[in-house]
């Protein structure tokens, strides 16, 4: 049966005032986020709000502005998956498009049909797609579109995977593994894409597994002015890594966050999605502790820190992450009452089921339809994040 593909439109969201207080992160950007209020379901799932010009800075109001008059943009075409409709939207809006046509269907034996409905030919595609549960399926798709895409001769096709599903499996650690992240590079780059544009990857080394150009979207500028807006003085704040792999992401997090001290929680893992914590490098009592990871699945590993900085004397925990994946029993632990606040963006779609009262969801549209801008017009992608 057909999947069916409805878009919220735009409506009307009051004004963010994003007043900076205490404490001001270097060169932030995009001031774009909203609270998980969930209403008005679409399809039976949550809606998230999409932003309208009231809640942009200047530049960006004139930016899209500019975009919708003044470009010529008959050779650019943006099509989404059915992973994430409404973040595609979202995009879709800032750039002053209107999403392309496509039927997307299941057979009943599961197979996934897709026919564009207009001409791609000489156009430079963007498929917006994540790789978010259910994995395998949304992965398929993507592969399934960019095939389309290929075959309706379009000039060039970048594939924009918000999540950037088995990046998790970037090496062996035992005999007798696979690498899952390179066999999905090399099936993205066989279907035909000439370019992926991924958001915040768990290790960078999952960009050296494709055979084709790859722009890693960083989204701590959006994670940084949300914070800026928390009453929170800069004497008062730690950031803390919840494991030795993070600490790179964990310290320019906080270089950037008033240059913040840093702290690290040592776990040791017995199994996938099993984690221990074992001790805390650094200071965190009467500090409000700020946890930054790429992704939160099962929650195992940030929620055990976080009993540990309140064990150490942290005054208050807040939880950042790009990804929020909330595999079981994620919610539970995430709802328990250790977190202040839990602060996720919309690179995989809120679900209802997922909802809680601390949790915030932060929007990333803005940050990629101004990727997107910057690599159709040839132009620097790192400088958004200096």
């Amino acid at each position: 049966m057909a999947s069916s593909l409805v878009f919220p439109s735009p409506s009307s969201t009051s004004t963010t005032s994003l007043t900076h207080k205490s404490f001001v992160p270097k060169r932030t950007r995009f001031p774009c986020y909203v609270n998980c209020e969930i209403s008005e379901p679409v399809n039976g799932k949550p809606r998230v709000p999409i932003i309208n010009d009231g809640t942009l800075p200047n530049f960006l109001q004139a930016r899209r502005l500019q975009n919708a008059v003044s470009r010529n943009n008959n050779r650019l075409k943006i099509f989404t998956g059915t992973a994430n409709p409404s973040l595609s939207q979202e995009i879709a809006w800032y750039m002053g498009f209107e999403l392309g046509k496509v039927n997307i269907k299941r057979f009943a034996d599961g197979e996934i049909y897709v026919q564009l409905q207009e001409s791609v030919r000489g156009c430079d595609v963007y498929l917006i797609q994540s790789t978010c549960p259910p994995a395998n399926e949304n992965l398929m798709e993507l592969l399934v579109m960019i095939d389309a895409c290929r075959r309706a001769s379009a000039k060039t096709i970048t594939a924009v995977i918000p999540y950037f599903g088995y990046a998790r499996a970037d090496r062996k650690t035992q005999g007798r593994e696979s690498i899952g992240a390179k066999l999905v590079a090399n099936l993205i780059t066989e279907a035909g894409a000439d370019r992926v544009l991924a958001c915040d990857l768990h290790s960078g080394q999952s960009m050296g597994y494709f055979d084709i150009p790859v722009d890693h979207v960083y989204c701590q500028p959006v994670v940084l002015d949300y914070l800026a807006s928390k009453k929170i003085s800069s004497d008062d704040l730690v950031v803390v890594s919840p494991d030795v792999g993070g600490v790179a992401r964990a310290r320019a997090f906080a270089k950037k966050l008033s240059d913040a001290p840093l702290a690290i929680v040592d776990k040791r893992r017995h199994g996938h999605n099993v984690a221990e914590v074992m001790n805390l490098i650094g200071d965190v009592k009467g500090k409000v502790a700020v946890m930054v990871d790429d992704m939160i699945d099962t929650a195992g590993t940030i929620a055990k820190g976080a009993e540990l900085l309140h064990q150490e004397g942290a005054r208050e925990v807040y939880a950042c992450c790009t990804h929020a994946v909330f595999s079981p029993p994620a919610i539970e632990r995430l709802s328990s009452g250790l977190f202040q606040e839990v602060i996720v963006t919309n690179t995989i779609p809120a679900i209802e089921k997922n909802y809680f009262p601390q949790l915030t969801v932060l929007s990333v549209a803005n940050l990629l339809g101004e990727t997107i801008w910057r690599v159709h017009d040839d132009c620097s992608v790192s400088s958004i994040f200096q």
